[in-house]
């Protein structure tokens, strides 16, 4: 569990798990899981998942979990982000340094993310609009993105009115396709079948969204930690797929007891600490950096 986009915190539990043999698949064993939450009456939301669960096709992981009513926000592996064709013409205003910006390395300064953003909001201003929602059969209808009043295109006389503050198309085609044409194109669902997702990726929104998925990390480092438990080889001396789903279950259940008794105890510390005029309680920083050590002068 993690928190809605711009919702408050909630206690990292698990909620699920499943085990196989290590000759399966992982995606293809996991999605039945998730499928089967919303019959349970536990929506999906949000799927937060790292680019070995993106790579799978489209069939094994993004449309299933689609199908259930999950929003995907997730990695791309570097064989899936770029340019893939075009619908109709779709990217051919698209400038191609922005249809192959890379997401934000994670030493990245505080100027070169500032960059980042502004490029990749450039990029979304070249991107169809999308004006309906998908039918039942997974359609839905785009606009041109002049039409739209988000660039200026020559092709389209009433954008050329718009403002210069917008991206301008100083060299429409010579025979233009039928998104420059038509108001509208039909996608249908194969297009982006596997990376289509609910942020534009490699965008600021889909970079804080997906941050969330650290939680993940903290509940594998939490199981695995052996201070409070220990899961290394010899943990469980009885053998085959049952025993050991067993003996998991009933170490997530314990860890999850251990996290609940943690967050009781800091939303009633915060709530003391609110009553006093006190802010809540930080983790204190123990990591050095080279700029702490430099600026620390010279020790007595």
């Amino acid at each position: 569990m993690m928190r809605e986009e711009h919702g408050p915190a909630v206690p990292e539990l698990a909620r699920r798990m499943t085990a196989c043999s290590c000759r399966h698949d992982p995606a293809r064993a996991l999605v039945p899981v998730l499928t089967a939450m919303p019959a349970q009456g536990i929506p999906l939301g949000d799927i937060l998942a790292d680019s070995g669960y993106a790579h799978r096709d489209a069939g094994a992981w993004a449309i299933p979990l689609r199908a259930a009513g999950a929003q995907l926000v997730q990695d791309l592996h570097p064989l899936d982000r770029g340019p893939r064709g075009t619908r109709h013409g779709a990217v051919i205003a698209t400038p191609r340094t922005l249809l192959e910006l890379s997401p934000l390395a994670r030493d990245a300064t505080p100027g070169q993310a500032s960059t980042h953003d502004q490029q990749t909001a450039e990029l979304a201003r070249h991107k169809p609009g999308k004006t309906t929602s998908d039918d039942a059969d997974g359609y839905h209808r785009v606009m041109c993105p002049a039409v739209m009043g988000k660039i200026r295109c020559p092709l389209r006389p009433a954008s050329m009115t718009l403002t210069r503050d917008r991206p301008e198309i100083l060299t429409p085609p010579e025979h233009p396709p039928a998104c420059c044409t038509q108001q509208t194109i039909t996608v249908p669902p194969q297009i982006c079948a596997k990376t289509a997702q609910k942020h534009d990726y490699p965008s600021t929104q889909h970079r804080r969204s997906y941050a969330r998925r650290t939680g993940a990390e903290r509940t594998f480092s939490t199981t695995k930690d052996p201070a409070s438990n220990n899961i290394a080889r010899g943990w469980c001396r009885l053998m085959g797929l049952t025993p050991t789903m067993l003996w998991l279950a009933c170490l997530l259940v314990t860890r999850n007891q251990r996290i609940l008794i943690a967050w009781d105890t800091r939303q009633h510390d915060n709530a003391r600490r609110a009553a006093a005029g006190l802010p809540p309680r930080t983790r204190r920083r123990r990591r050095k950096t080279l700029t702490d050590l430099a600026t620390a002068g010279t020790p007595p």
